[in-house]
């Protein structure tokens, strides 16, 4: 049978935008499961709303992202990777962390693995050095570096999130696709990506956006003194706050 499997990464505590792409991927009921690449929480302040938004669903496979990771160190009173204003705001988001909700990131797992019609597919936040922890951000991804990185994996697809931009580079070795960040976006849409595998192992990938209203999100980083709130808007979301004030 074919499987249609929906890809979601980087909510970045945006609540709105999250619920907007959950509510469009129920109205396609040939998805079967959604899988989740990481940083669902940091940048944006709606924390708890986008924990308790993803808990509550059944279908959805996660792995962890950096700024889950970072808030979970800063918690677990370990050093997180982040520095001056960046762990300023993590600490801030920590803090505002609903504490039930700590079981349910610390145990979600840096990879994971599934198998659909004999294609391989691997989950990641974003590439990984020897040592298991993510490598440096690089702006111009291709084919032959993304296959030189994964010269030793036998996936056929690689799903991964971080860089806020849509990957879909298709080599002779594999398939590797980043569906952008779903919360933060200059436009008031969030995407998201629509994976299907025919029964013979075919692939096609459908990106969508989906249109919400961000104007509350975005005027709460004032209204709650988000810190670094100024730059996140300026950096994520591209000032789009000033069209409301």
């Amino acid at each position: 049978m074919e499987h249609k499997l929906a890809i979601i990464t980087d909510i970045h505590g945006n609540y709105s935008a999250l619920k907007a792409v959950l509510d469009d991927i129920d109205k396609d009921n040939k998805i079967e499961h959604i899988y989740c690449l990481g940083d669902l929480i940091g940048i944006g302040y709606q924390t708890n709303e986008v924990l308790q938004l993803l808990r509550s669903r059944s279908g959805i496979s996660f792995v962890m992202g950096n700024h889950d990771e970072a808030i979970l160190d800063i918690i677990g009173g370990r050093v997180p990777y982040s520095r001056g204003k960046e762990k300023v705001h993590h600490e801030w988001i920590a803090a505002h962390l609903d504490q039930e909700f700590i079981p349910f990131l610390a145990e979600i797992p840096v990879t994971s693995d599934a198998i659909y019609n004999g294609k391989k597919l691997f989950f990641v936040h974003y590439h990984l050095s020897e040592q298991n922890v993510f490598i440096p951000l690089d702006k111009e991804p291709t084919h032959v570096k993304l296959d030189e990185h994964y010269r030793t994996s036998n996936a056929d697809i690689v799903c991964f999130g971080h860089h806020h931009v849509i990957h879909h580079f298709k080599s002779n070795e594999r398939l590797y696709l980043n569906p952008s960040s779903l919360g933060c976006n200059y436009h008031p849409l969030a995407t998201y990506a629509v994976l299907t595998i025919g029964e013979k192992g075919e692939v096609s990938v459908a990106f969508r956006e989906v249109f919400y209203d961000n104007k509350e999100f975005l005027l709460g980083f004032k209204r709650l003194n988000v810190p670094d709130g100024d730059y996140i808007l300026k950096g994520f979301f591209g000032n789009q706050h000033l069209r409301y004030m």
